[in-house]
This record gives C-alpha cells, structure tokens and sequence, in this order.
C-alpha cells in the first residue's frame, strides 16, 4: 500500500489519537484533512493544551481530555503515543473487539518507500543515529531523520522517494508493538532503563529485541559484542550480522586496537577505517557509537566519509556540552544523561581530574549499584537533587572506598540551588557537570528542557 492509498482508505472512518505527543499531533492534522472522524484523546485537560485544543477544534476534530480521556474508547483506529504503556486495559479491549490499535512509527514502516537504517539501545542512540545519517549524507545520499528524533517521520512520508535512506531512532516503547524490522538494525547497548513503564527487565529487553526479529535474509543486524545483552541477540539474526567492539577484536564487524586504529574485519578482508583519535566527540561511548556507526553505514558510505564526519561533527546538545567557563570552573550540560549506565560511560568517564556532579530526578526504578562506585572513584562533591537522591546516596554510601567526605554529598532542592552548592564548592580548574542519571519528568518535562534550563542557569553566572 502506498501513501496515498493509506489516506484514502481512512476517508469516513473513526480515528482516535490518545495522548498528543509529538508524533501523533501533525497525524491528527493529517487524518482530519483526509476525511477520518478525529477524536483526539488526551490526560491533560484542555486548558493545558494551549493553541493547539483551539486548532484542533477548528479542524473538527473531537476532544477527550483529563482522567478519563481513554473512556470510550471506541473508534476503528487507535494510535497510542510511544509512552503509553501498550497493555492498558482499555486499548486490550479495543483490540479485542477488532480495532486496529497502532502507532506512528508502525505505519511508516508499513508504507516507507525506501531502506531504513535504525538504531536502539539503552544509550547512544540519538548521536549513533545522528552519525549515521550525516555519514549518509557525505556519501552523497538524500536522508530522512526521526523516530525517537526529531519530527515524526509519517507526516512527510510523501517527501520520500525511493532512492533515499531514512535514519531512524527507536525507543523500546516504539519497538514493543512493532511487527517489521528494519533493513539495518543497530542495538547500541542494552542495560535497566524504564523500568517504570515495562512490567519487567525481560519485557524491556524483548522489546529492543523486536528491531532485528522481523528481518528477513537480507537484513543486516549491527550488534554491540561488549554488551551481554546484545551480543545474546546474535543467535536470533536472520541475515548478515556485523558485531562492533572497544575492546577486542571481531571476526565480522567493527573494532578498536590497543593504540586506537579502528578496523573494519569483513569476509573479503580487513579494512583500516579511521584511528579513534579523529573522534572529535569525547567519550569511550562515543567511539561505540562510532564503530556501530561503521557497521552501519558500510557498502554505501566509505572510510573517507566516515573520518570526515568524525573529525567536524561536535555532537549532539545536552550530551557533554560544554557550557562555559566561570572563574575558572568549566560547565558541562549532560542532560541526556537519564539513567546510571549513561552517566557512568558519559561524564564519570571523560575528565583527567574529579568532578562536581549534579545528579538525581525521576525514579524509573533502576537501580543505583552500579553508579556508586563511579561516583566514588570520580567525583568530589555530589550535588543531588529530585525524588531519587536518597537512593543515589545510599548507593554511593554502599560502595567499596567510600569514606565520609570522599565524595562530599549535598542535597538541593533546585537545579539553580544545585548549581549555587556547585559553585560555592569549586575551585579554578574544577569541572562541574550535570548528568544526572535520571530522568527529568519529576521537575521537567523532558531531559531537554533540563538541559536548556542548565544552561540559562550557568550562562546567568556572574564572574566573581
């Protein structure tokens, strides 16, 4: 089915949007211009919406706000935001008496007219996906980014020909439900994450699993060999399987040796693609996110492309970003930073001295072991802030070599009181970062918003 037929084939029909998210606003347009019988359903009420309740109105379309906003549901199509959890009573019902219960990203896949490259993972999927398109483009090729990224991608569906690529990130919300794979699948890494919304760790992990198990013979899978998780997916590959590795060597797929050379090993032979030290994006992550990157886009992009995008690219925002220097103390956003594994592999891993750390947010119920003996090993004061600082500081408390004073551990009730303790605490030379292996949504709406207020902050920074 093509695009145009899709559309054609709502006309007259009755079309629910619960929650009005990113991805299923601009659908919501698309369906009402179409001819389809919009409700659009949402928790907040309808004084919370803002300009958009009055657009959608204008358009004729139905609106369902507040606790109640899945009663009823009873329209023929349903498309549930990636956050919704997917077995909700309401929607099993809906799917029970034959609704078609679906998503933004399933659909795309549906009807996409050219190849899809797509990436997962607990971390680093935004900047493995940014690499790679832009890795794409430098091979001369016409690349659509979205997914967990960006804007949705069915909205512009009829920009996309053929012959271009899209670049797609992957939450494990999206991939739950998903029953098509993408012609590249990259799995960054896998470690606890959401465990708020999954109902456990194995549903999660069956979920970033979906992007490789509907491939065919011809798909190619991108797995990380460092991680457990992943490289337990292997046995599941249906077609090629590239793996990538920091620390040893693969028999086919991306590597790193001891002095940083970084090689493609393919059955044709062993290929010299860059040294780690064209990486212009700090980070050991990062050089993961290179060599996934490399498994990804080889056959239609080169090692000069790959080095060359490795050398000008200077990451993605809220992602170690440097902010700026305050009577000699150096600011680092690192936002993105939602959960332990990140912020071990992310800020805890990048300076050559310890840090001042502003960490802690919303609870996703992951735990905090892990992080304890990073944080003790490298940072000096710890500034905890939100609804998990208690758990952050008994982690660390609990951890081998910690003593009282190593960290220093202080308690904010603000991002701004986090970042006057930071402060008040440095010395020239410090480095303070936020990562704070959390998400957001206990003070903000989205790591983004976090970061942006961060920087406000440090940039509000009088020198003294």
């Amino acid at each position: 089915m093509t695009a145009e037929e899709f559309y054609r084939s709502v006309k007259g029909k009755t079309a629910a949007f619960c929650g009005l998210g990113g991805s299923n606003l601009p659908l919501v347009r698309l369906f009402a211009k179409h001819g389809a019988a919009v409700t659009a359903r949402d928790r907040r009420p309808e004084d919370k919406l803002g300009a958009a309740a009055k657009k959608l109105k204008e358009l004729g379309v139905r609106l369902v706000t507040g606790e109640g906003y899945l009663d009823n549901l009873d329209e023929e199509i349903i498309f549930r935001t990636p956050g919704m959890k997917y077995h909700l009573p309401q929607l099993d019902a809906a799917r029970a008496r034959g609704a078609a219960v679906t998503s933004e990203m399933e659909v795309f896949f549906d009807l996409c007219p050219c190849k899809i490259v797509a990436v997962t993972g607990s971390d680093g999927k935004t900047t493995t996906t940014t690499i790679i398109s832009k890795i794409l483009e430098a091979a001369g090729k016409k690349v659509h980014v979205g997914g967990n990224i960006g804007s949705p991608l069915l909205p512009r569906i009829g920009e996309i020909g053929p012959d271009d690529l899209v670049a797609a990130e992957l939450s494990s919300f999206q991939l739950i439900s998903m029953r098509r794979s993408p012609d590249v699948a990259v799995v960054t890494n896998v470690s606890p994450n959401h465990l708020d919304i999954h109902k456990d760790m194995q549903e999660y992990i069956g979920a970033k699993k979906n992007i490789i198990l509907h491939q065919n013979a011809f798909g190619r899978a991108v797995l990380n060999a460092d991680n457990k998780v992943t490289a337990s997916f292997t046995e599941s590959v249906r077609g090629q399987c590239l793996l990538f590795s920091r620390r040893h060597p693969v028999k086919y797929g991306a590597w790193m040796d001891g002095s940083g050379e970084i090689f493609l090993s393919l059955p044709e032979g062993r290929i010299r693609v860059m040294n780690a030290s064209d990486i212009r994006i700090p980070g050991l992550h990062n050089i993961e996110n290179y060599l996934a990157a490399v498994c990804a886009v080889w056959g239609i992009a080169g090692a000069d492309d790959i080095a060359g995008v490795a050398r000008t690219f200077p990451g993605v925002e809220h992602r170690n970003e440097f902010v700026r220097k305050v009577d000699g103390v150096s600011y680092y956003n690192d936002s993105i930073g939602t959960t332990p594994s990140r912020t071990i592999n992310g800020a805890l891993s990048l300076f050559d001295r310890k840090i001042l750390l502003i960490a802690g947010g919303y609870d996703k119920n992951i735990p905090f072991d892990p992080l304890g003996p990073a944080v003790v090993k490298n940072v000096k004061t710890l500034v905890l802030i939100g609804a998990t600082a208690p758990k952050i500081e008994a982690a660390v408390k609990a951890a081998p070599g910690y003593r009282d004073g190593n960290p220093k551990i202080l308690h904010a009730s603000s991002l701004e009181e986090a970042v006057g303790l930071c402060r008040a605490n440095a010395q020239s030379g410090d480095v303070v970062s936020l990562s704070p292996a959390c998400a957001s949504f206990d003070m903000f709406p989205n790591f983004e918003t976090r970061g942006e207020r961060f920087r406000e902050i440090v940039n509000g920074l009088k020198e003294k």
